[in-house]
């Protein structure tokens, strides 16, 4: 557990100029360097992001289920004259492209030339793309291939003899029933150069035929023709989470036009539009109800099970779900923009993108393969010569060897448990920009807080009302209530809403007026009232001991305070503050069982910041800091070698967000700039889900490092029994498979849910 010290510098002034020393200083028990992943707190940059101009395509391609052909479109495709750029979504089987050549046909060519067709899509990213599933034909082939296989492993077995006229019949047939693709594969691998996956189980395959083990070679091709299989489902599976996504808005809307209600495409319904969503529908677009009431089930947007009741006013997300009443809502963004729609791009892009674990995975097997088949090609040469084996038992065994050199489940481990776990941050109503910021939230160990409105509730609230004359405590808020009646202030709406909650009997105001920096006049129930600071009360003649002893105790709270005024008599104080959310305690406290430490970074005053801070369990708290100061202060944190999360608005709070390793922006449904902003963007105004982020990010970690090891662990095993001649082609591709399928499965598990901390 980190822990964080706290040490004043002398110079502690709340309006320290950006270009000095923050006014704290941190020391840590870390030892380790600051790692600045910045980025990470950015929106997800790819390849395509990096490069200017050009256009963009979308090409769907059939074929492409893994990392394997993607590496050969790659390689393929750099040569082909206007490609500038390109990234791979496994997942929905889609490339994206950009290019500066009119006619796309020597690209489409190559791709075809490859055993790589591509269908290219059009350019609206909410076409949804069925999962991919074998047709009836292709099942078949690998029934039969497998009966034809074991049949022939049942005659070798049975007959005791090397080779028979039956058994080379039944894995030829085996082969040529279910080992065709692979073997085309490993035949374009060949040709352009390509040490992959296809390549080493074709050579496999075809050494062990001219070896004479035709059985085996028959097994090796069916068993990875299941692995392919397998591997395939299991993608599709992580793939449902954008098919869900894109399911949840409507084809159809209905909008008002030329007096009547008719059915209208989504894509076409522009902002601005009268659109009727009725009872139990989904709302087709992003909208303000203008006319109804009703509640909403927001479950599929922000994460949150209970229906909100929502009225005139009131923005309402596509994707939502209707409950009982009927509503008609003005569009505020076309289909394409909604907020639905960006989550369902920002998952797409975090599909794409590659996180620090993948990208040290494909080095790694960029070494691992040719570093495996240079040893099993020297095995299979200097063992027989030296001696010390036959020379068809070593070609064996180097065969053997080739199989293990396929580092299909280390590829496929950090992918599918990324995805998944993607998918249930998704759920949970917590959008996370891709594996970088995912596994940068299983190391953060010190969060820092914005005050108005992530602590708190961002909007002021009458906390308490003193009354100083013959009045009680409701009349003084009431004749406060009828003076602020038709005011805009801030203040005048806490003061308006705690006489509605309490229920009093308003009267009318006559002869307002309203001054800036003092407060309000008017008349009341016959009487000349003023409300407003403790300056106005001044200036009136109305300040004595009693009221500012009364002021002082309030403002030592951080509460502001209005004072009602009849004249000079001072009638009573209302006390003013923004309230600290229900939740925030209670999650703090989370935090820190957690091991992760807090600060507050806020520029309101810092009477107010010091008061919110111990109500809410936080030691280290600063207010009257300018955008610029809260990025210096996060900098010090991570100069002392702490991985730093900054919690926002991802509006004021943006250069902290960004120098920040993660960056969370809250209530990000109503905020196009938090979604854009922060790597991390919790849907909802809720803090009570961090926890859980946090929790799931350091579950997501230890399943992919647990993927990882037991890759690797069965790699050794498998290559330490080819060695002694104790692993057959069969088993060892069985190996892989199982390896493959135990990886997947494992992090898998993680698109089931996020576990609640709430």
């Amino acid at each position: 557990m980190s822990r964080l010290e706290y040490k004043k510098h002398p110079d502690n002034r709340s309006d320290c100029a950006s270009d000095k020393l923050p006014r704290f200083s941190f020391s840590s028990t870390k030892c380790c360097a600051p790692s600045h992943g910045h980025d990470h707190a950015k929106v997800i940059s790819v390849s395509l992001g990096n490069v200017a101009g050009g256009q963009l395509v979308r090409l769907h391609i059939q074929a492409m289920d893994c990392p394997t052909e993607g590496k050969l479109i790659e390689k393929v495709l750099t040569r082909v004259p206007g490609v500038m750029a390109m990234e791979f979504n496994f997942i929905e089987r889609v490339l994206l492209l950009r290019h500066d050549q009119a006619d796309l046909s020597a690209l489409k060519k190559t791709l075809v030339n490859i055993g790589m067709p591509a269908v290219e899509l059009t350019p609206d990213v909410s076409t949804v793309l069925p999962a991919a599933h074998p047709s009836r034909r292709a099942n078949l082939l690998l029934a039969s291939a497998g009966v034809l296989a074991f049949a022939s492993e049942a005659v070798a077995w049975f007959s005791g003899a090397e080779q028979t006229w039956l058994m080379v019949l039944l894995a030829g047939a085996s082969i040529l029933a279910g080992g065709l693709p692979t073997l085309r594969k490993g035949w374009v691998a060949l040709s352009n150069v390509t040490l992959n996956i296809y390549f080493l189980m074709s050579v496999a395959v075809l050494g062990a035929i001219l070896i004479g083990q035709w059985p085996e070679a028959a097994m090796v091709l069916f068993l990875f023709a299941i692995a392919e299989r397998l591997e395939a489902m299991s993608l599709a599976k992580a793939g449902e989470a954008v098919r869900a996504l894109m399911a949840l808005a409507p084809e159809l809307a209905w909008v008002w036009q030329q007096g009547d209600w008719q059915a209208q495409a989504v894509a076409k319904v522009a902002v601005g539009t009268r659109v009727r969503v009725r009872p139990g529908e989904r709302v087709p677009v992003d909208g303000v109800i203008r006319v109804g009431h009703s509640a909403f089930n927001e479950a599929p947007i922000t994460g949150e099970s209970l229906p909100l009741d929502k009225g005139p006013g009131s923005q309402v997300f596509a994707g939502s779900i209707n409950g009982g009443g009927l509503v008609e809502i003005e569009t505020t963004s076309v289909a394409s923009g909604s907020v639905l729609a960006r989550i369902i791009a920002t998952v797409r892009h975090a599909q794409a993108s590659k996180a620090p674990t993948q990208r040290f995975i494909d080095r790694f097997a960029v070494v691992y393969t040719p570093i495996v088949v240079v040893a099993a090609l020297l095995f299979a040469i200097l063992v027989p010569s030296l001696g010390w084996m036959p020379w068809s038992q070593a070609i064996y065994t180097a065969l053997v060897m080739l199989v293990i050199a396929c580092p299909c489940a280390l590829v496929i481990a950090t992918p599918v448990t990324l995805v998944s776990s993607l998918a249930a941050t998704a759920k949970y109503g917590v959008l996370v920009k891709g594996g970088g910021p995912l596994e940068m939230a299983a190391k953060v160990d010190t969060i820092c807080f914005d005050k108005t409105g992530t602590i708190t509730q961002g909007e002021p609230q009458v906390t308490e009302v003193i009354a100083l004359s013959e009045l009680d405590k409701l009349q003084v808020l009431a004749w406060a209530a009828a003076l602020d009646a038709h005011s805009t202030h801030p203040l005048a709406k806490a003061v308006l809403v705690a006489a509605a909650k309490q229920g009093v009997s308003v009267p009318e105001a006559s002869q307002l007026s309203e001054q800036a920096g003092r407060g309000v006049q008017g008349r009341v129930a016959g009487r000349d009232l003023a409300l407003g600071s403790s300056r106005l009360a001044k200036e009136q003649g109305a300040w004595s001991e009693e009221l500012q002893a009364v002021l002082g105790k309030l403002e030592a709270k951080g509460q502001g305070t209005l004072v009602l005024l009849d004249g000079t008599r001072v009638l009573g104080v209302l006390a003013v503050a923004d309230v600290m959310r229900a939740e925030a305690a209670a999650t703090l406290t989370k935090l820190a069982q957690q091991g992760i430490a807090t600060v507050m970074l806020s520029g309101d005053n810092p009477q107010a910041v010091q008061a919110v801070a111990a109500q809410a369990g936080i030691a280290i708290a600063y207010g009257g800091l300018l955008p610029e100061e809260k990025l210096a202060h996060i900098l010090v944190l991570q100069q002392a070698g702490h991985t730093v999360a900054m919690v926002g608005d991802g509006v004021n709070d943006a250069p902290a967000l960004a120098q920040a390793d993660l960056g969370i922006a809250m209530g990000a449904a109503g905020s196009d700039s938090a979604l854009e902003t922060a790597g991390v963007a919790l849907m909802e105004d809720r803090l009570a889900k961090l926890p859980g982020l946090l929790s799931h990010a350091r579950r997501t970690i230890k399943i992919l490092r647990v993927n990882i090891i037991v890759a690797l662990a069965i790699k050794a095993l498998f290559f330490a029994l080819a060695l002694l001649g104790l692993a057959s082609l069969w088993m060892a591709v069985f190996a892989d498979v199982g390896a493959s399928l135990l990886v997947m499965v494992n992090g898998l598990r993680l698109a089931l849910t996020v576990r609640r901390e709430d």
